[in-house]
């Protein structure tokens, strides 16, 4: 039975905000989910990647940027290069060159997209902040490749290892909506977010998903993931369950469209 893994990344992961796997297994349309893992820092990130064992994982962080924003900057457009030459850059370059282009753009369309973006509701992958997450992928996107693990329609890579771009919001809207469930601040920590996790794990445990697959949890795990605020940890279990729902599928495209974009990549389920 193969490993599979749900991540929530942090790009500056600390004690406080580390990066979280949901690890688990899935057999006859049930995910159960084994334990949480927490980790404190991106070489910890990096030496996970790097063990020798075969899974399937669901990262929440971009694997790649708008083709239409490459190609105005005049960056390589095979995507190992151009994740190479991303990388080669300080976070402040990435600020002031997306911000640049982003101020000579009109008002209400200042971003570039992926072409699923609308699609899943994500972000674009260039946004620097609220989430950050053109600086999700600059940090982790390179310990990907310096792992050798395998991106379907990316980077061939070890086929025992299967990395593929996860996003838990696509997967709670489809379950409650609009309803936030979860939050950094604690001020914003409330009664009605708590609900919303309650009633967002409710819906997994019944299988309430177009993914058709069902999350099993020991009552002490459910506890655990209701009780996390932040909602890191129940965002990993979503990335988990899309993982499962991509391994389902399997090579070569666990799910993938046959047409996506190989310098774009594409959100697994979306």
């Amino acid at each position: 039975m193969s490993l599979l893994l749900g991540c929530d990344f942090s790009s500056t992961p600390t004690r406080r905000k580390p990066i979280v796997l949901a690890l688990g297994h899935a057999a006859g349309g049930r995910v159960q989910l084994t334990k949480l893992e927490k980790l404190e820092s991106l070489a910890a990130f990096a030496d996970w990647l790097r063990q020798p064992q075969a899974w399937v994982g669901g990262f929440d962080f971009p694997f790649g940027l708008p083709r239409e924003l490459v190609e105005h900057l005049g960056w390589p457009t095979e995507w190992r290069e151009c994740m190479r030459h991303y990388a080669s850059l300080s976070r402040p370059q990435i600020r002031a060159t997306f911000a640049a282009y982003c101020d000579a753009r009109p008002a209400g369309s200042k971003f570039a997209h992926r072409r699923f973006d609308k699609l899943a509701g994500s972000s674009p992958s260039m946004k620097w902040v609220n989430p950050p997450v053109a600086y999700m992928l600059h940090a982790a996107v390179p310990l990907l490749l310096e792992a050798g693990v395998h991106m379907p329609g990316l980077h061939a890579g070890d086929p025992q290892r299967v990395a593929l771009e996860a996003y838990p919001g696509l997967l709670a809207r489809e379950l409650i909506a609009r309803r936030s469930y979860k939050s950094d601040e604690k001020a914003k920590q409330t009664p009605d977010r708590l609900i919303a996790r309650k009633d967002l794990l409710t819906a997994l445990e019944q299988g309430r998903t177009r993914l058709g697959l069902r999350l099993k949890l020991t009552h002490a795990q459910a506890d655990a993931l209701v009780q996390d605020a932040s909602g890191d940890s129940l965002d990993a279990v979503l990335c988990l369950v899309q993982a499962a729902w991509a391994a389902q599928h399997g090579a070569p495209q666990y799910g993938l469209p046959a047409d996506l974009d190989p310098l774009e990549g594409w959100i697994v389920s979306a």
